[in-house]
């Protein structure tokens, strides 16, 4: 066993200085434990984590809070180890968390909070299993899918183009400077919410050749985030807290003096008399900020706004607008172009989404399958001539030939991007960029005018779609 305190109440300190968190301390009450066998896995997990600095303090004081459920389910089950532990208990936990009721709010515990506490014990269990074999149940008692939805697509929590010209709009009345400032930065820049909160007053620089940009550290990858280009409001946005903090600078800490985002606390007590916002302070501004500025939604509601949001829209955007997936990876600061595309950038145009999805985009050609050709005989057909008679310029058409005649589409249209027989696959994405180039010098030149362009840029709008994708493929190659 790990030299961990010997009381039940610990108070440990963030020692790490790339965290947001840094020498900030955190209370550990273990004295909600019924079962001591139980409470002592637990501390030499937190103790072991802590001290090899695996996770950080804040997470795991998170961690023992949802330990609680579980400790009230064990009191109501007699269950006093965790190796006692059967595929039947989990399931059991699982209807516990369900119908658990608070007796703080007398509410339910939301679904996602339920997955937490679930993903908690698991995670418990799996480290036990590593580094503490006694106390684990012998036998493999998770599903891994017990909290995932099976064949549902993550909705993308955006802000839509309408809500935010009213958040923009309300921003010019807003009287608090760091919620009106804040929300312009984030909205440039697609930066976390506490990497926000602790920029620093020197944190713009001039461009070498024009303009402005921003640096700051992103903590989460624990690396800096330099020399990103900004427009001129998120420039005159810092200038903007830079002038109204001055006056605090004097009277806050060292370590506190040269941020942005520090005020002196009205509410609450406060050991001093200056501090940085912290992150819950800015999200119950966010909360009320729409409520204040009677900002609603399509349906009538006050408009659920977060200040993450603004990083999925600026993802969002830059997507809709045939931004390369890898570049937006590259602005957000994410490790994987997968972890871009699954949660934060998103098409806005639902026509258009709807549209672009009759696309078939494979990385080969022999990848065709039922899934894309349902009927048997026309598979069989493709497979045959997919090297001869369904093959175009740019892509393949599995039925060009309908009831003995040439389809009517192909020979009207040539090109059929948007049509649900059309596949494309690698070896086509040069002729795609090429055919993308030449339709977009006849937009910039234009002498047919406004008519003749219309008909020409939703193709552009498909192939910038299809070469991303195509793009998409060679990278995961």
């Amino acid at each position: 066993m790990n030299n961990f305190p010997e009381t039940d109440i610990w108070r440990l300190a963030d020692r790490d200085p790339d965290s947001q968190n840094y020498r900030q301390n955190y209370k550990f009450d273990f004295t909600f434990f019924e079962s001591n066998e139980l409470k002592m896995v637990v501390k030499e997990y937190i103790w072991t984590n802590y001290s090899t600095g695996n996770r950080v303090p804040k997470g795991l004081r998170e961690s023992l809070w949802r330990f609680k459920y579980f400790d009230a389910f064990c009191r109501q089950n007699s269950i006093s180890a965790l190796r006692n532990l059967t595929h039947s208990l989990v399931d059991d936990f699982r209807s516990f968390l369900r119908l658990y009721m608070s007796a703080y709010t007398g509410r339910s515990l939301s679904y996602c909070y339920q997955r937490s506490c679930f993903s908690a014990l698991k995670t418990l269990v799996d480290w036990c299993r590593v580094f503490l074999s006694e106390a684990a149940p012998t036998k493999q008692i998770f599903t891994g899918s017990e909290y995932r939805q099976v064949d549902s697509r993550l909705k993308i929590d955006f802000i839509p183009d309408e809500i935010l010209q009213v958040v923009n709009k309300a921003l010019k009345s807003e009287n608090n400077p760091y919620l009106k400032y804040g929300f312009i930065i984030l909205e440039c820049t697609g930066m976390r919410l506490g990497d926000l909160l602790l920029l620093t007053t020197d944190c713009i620089s001039k461009h070498p050749i024009s303009g402005y940009t921003i640096s700051w550290f992103d903590h989460k990858n624990r690396k800096s985030r330099d020399n990103m280009p900004i427009p001129a409001e998120c420039k005159q946005a810092v200038a903007c807290l830079i002038s109204r903090t001055d006056a605090f600078r004097g009277r806050a800490d060292p370590v506190e003096k040269e941020r942005l985002f520090i005020y002196a606390p009205t509410i609450g007590t406060h050991p001093k008399p200056i501090v940085t916002v912290s992150k819950q302070v800015f999200t119950k501004w966010c909360g009320e900020f729409c409520t204040k500025h009677d900002i609603r939604d399509s349906g009538g509601n006050i408009f659920r706004l977060t200040s993450h949001m603004f990083r999925r829209t600026l993802a969002t955007d830059m997507l809709s607008k045939g931004m390369n997936i890898k570049v937006i990876q590259e602005v957000l600061g994410h490790a994987s172009p997968a972890t871009t595309k699954k949660y934060y950038a998103d098409v806005k145009d639902t026509d258009r989404a709807g549209m672009f999805s009759k696309i078939g985009v494979l990385g080969n050609i022999r990848q065709v399958s039922a899934d894309d050709i349902a009927e048997r005989t026309d598979l069989q057909w493709f497979q045959e001539n997919c090297t001869g008679k369904a093959r175009l310029a740019d892509g393949y058409c599995t039925l060009p030939v309908q009831n003995g005649k040439p389809c009517g589409h192909f020979l009207s249209r040539q090109k059929c991007y948007l049509c649900s027989r059309y596949i494309t696959t690698l070896e086509d994405l040069d002729e795609h960029r090429r055919h993308l180039s030449e339709l977009q010098q006849m937009l910039d030149s234009n002498i047919y005018g406004a008519h003749y362009a219309a008909h020409i840029i939703p193709t552009t709008l498909a192939l910038k779609e299809i070469i991303r994708r195509l793009e998409e493929l060679k990278n995961e190659q």
